[in-house]
């Protein structure tokens, strides 16, 4: 199957790692990440699992500068990335997919799109991106006139991968990527996220569906109240019949 990051002629990205340490992170008088530590190399996939409530989306939105109360150290490469605003971070590569219906919905789905490209640091390729884009998601073609509040689901859960896509990032925070999507486009998602993988972006991955997550990750971090309770690589945790067990998988 040919991918986006071939039809689009994706560049090799600027190889940087994500590093994550100590990170504590508070909503209001909840203490809700207690010194988590993680790191993710250009190129790589890594999952971060736990029971909903764990911590995961509060972990990536403190790294996408959207909590305010936040300790720690978040780096990607040299760069300080705690406490600067989300247009910042964002500038300097690191693209957020968050859970749940998170598209600017009163603009139709191509004033979605024009935006994203907006924010390319490359926009010298743009139309062949759209192209791109619309040999994934090809819905997204039909509904370029369409509001984004109106969008099912999965059409909007496809806008926000291809609005990620389009930016071109360093890092890639996906949070529950396959919610809503049908079966067929999960497995067409698993191999457009992968080849991102292999142009040396590094993505950091929460995900539900642990198949998914499996298939695409080579280590993963388990958090539990906010406590990283185990790393390790994906076979090493597999094996853990405890974890297994308390992650449902």
């Amino acid at each position: 199957m040919t991918t986006l990051f071939e039809t689009s002629g994706y560049p090799q990205t600027r190889r940087h790692q994500l590093t994550v340490e100590g990170l504590n992170a508070y909503y209001g008088q909840s203490h809700v990440l207690q010194g988590v530590s993680l790191n993710v190399q250009a190129g790589e996939v890594v999952a971060l699992l736990g029971r909903n409530g764990a911590g995961k989306t509060t972990t990536f939105r403190s790294i996408a500068g959207l909590i305010n109360k936040v300790q720690g150290t978040v780096r990607l490469g040299d760069y300080d990335l705690l406490r600067k605003n989300t247009h910042a971070i964002a500038r300097v590569g690191v693209a957020y997919v968050p859970s749940g219906r998170r598209s600017f919905g009163l603009m139709t789905v191509r004033e979605n799109l024009l935006i994203a490209l907006d924010g390319n640091r490359n926009k010298k390729k743009s139309v062949d991106a759209l192209d791109g884009v619309f040999e994934v998601f090809p819905a997204l073609k039909h509904r370029l006139k369409t509001r984004a509040s109106v969008l099912s689901g999965g059409e909007n859960q496809m806008l926000k991968m291809a609005c990620a896509f389009l930016l071109e990032p360093s890092v890639l925070l996906l949070d529950e990527p396959t919610e809503g999507l049908a079966p067929i486009v999960i497995s067409e998602l698993l191999e457009h996220v992968r080849a991102l993988a292999s142009t040396g972006v590094g993505i950091l991955l929460a995900e539900q569906n642990a198949h998914f997550a499996f298939q695409l990750s080579r280590r993963a971090y388990v958090l539990n109240k906010g406590v990283v309770q185990m790393s390790g690589t994906i076979s090493e945790l597999r094996a853990d019949e405890e974890l297994v067990t308390h992650l449902g998988i």
